[in-house]
């Protein structure tokens, strides 16, 4: 690129900082000031008559707190390129990242736990996570690739079948779907799954609708119910504290944990079986 192309504004980062700046509900003040800038300087960048510095895009997707996928979005949108690797969950680099996911699957035995990507695409679980799995008998949710959480959550012959209370529960997947994509425009994969998933029979039109639930119980449990037997179940999602790679940012590890003592008591029998 020529000096005097990366001197010329480019209109398009005004364009994503406006619409997050809106999405996060910012005056052009507030986030100038915690990007440590001006109104005005940020308002010539909004609308082209400045241009911004690489540190300063940084810092402005730092102070909107983007993920790390939509701050590399900006940086091209600059001029600039990427900040953040996007490797694939295989690369020699993450090989820190693959053992700390192999830790956490270990340790949580002999409970599930299962490691999915922004896309609800199981990347890996332990080997509880696949009994449980192949004791629900869960059928082809159709497509090619990884199992995926969203598809088992909603398709007729996935968990619909065996979980009490689907509803519910299926909301919550689809909520966090939708708080994932909160400001993300264009062709994004996410978005186009969501879509596949509720046009599926049976899925309730208001899913379709980004309106959070609000149960009255602390933790919303799930009851699967095995040959008339119930296993009740709760669940956390952990991701990475301090990620650099987008990869590594996006990955979340959702963890099985018996709601009551005849769940775990079961659990327990069969993996001494």
């Amino acid at each position: 690129m020529t000096a005097s192309a990366m001197q010329t504004p480019v209109p398009e980062l005004g364009r994503l900082l406006k619409h997050w700046r809106q999405v996060q509900g910012l005056s052009q003040l507030d986030l100038a000031l915690e990007a440590g800038s001006s109104a005005r300087h940020l308002s010539f960048i909004e609308t082209g008559r400045a241009r911004a510095s690489r540190e300063m895009v940084l810092r402005l997707g730092d102070a909107l707190d983007l993920p790390l996928r939509e701050r590399n979005r900006l940086l091209n949108a600059a001029g600039y390129t990427a900040a953040y690797t996007a490797r694939p969950l295989g690369d020699a680099h993450l090989e820190t990242v693959r053992n700390a996911l192999d830790h956490i699957l270990r340790q949580q035995e002999p409970f599930p736990a299962i490691v999915m990507n922004r896309c609800f695409d199981i990347l890996m679980i332990n080997e509880a996570g696949a009994k449980l799995i192949a004791m629900l008998g869960l059928g082809d949710t159709g497509g090619e690739g990884p199992p995926n959480v969203l598809k088992l959550t909603l398709h007729a012959d996935g968990l619909r079948r065996v979980l009490k209370d689907w509803e519910p529960a299926a909301r919550h997947i689809v909520e966090r779907a939708h708080r994932q994509l909160k400001g993300t425009e264009g062709n994004d994969p996410l978005r186009q799954l969501l879509a596949e998933v509720l046009d599926y029979p049976g899925v309730p039109e208001s899913f379709a609708a980004e309106n959070p639930s609000h149960d009255a119980l602390p933790v919303l449990p799930l009851e699967f119910v095995v040959e008339g037997e119930p296993l009740s179940w709760i669940t956390t999602v952990a991701s990475f504290g301090t990620p650099q790679d987008v990869t590594a940012e996006e990955i979340m590890i959702e963890s099985f944990f018996p709601a009551n003592a005849e769940t775990e008591a079961a659990v327990r029998a069969q993996m001494a079986d």
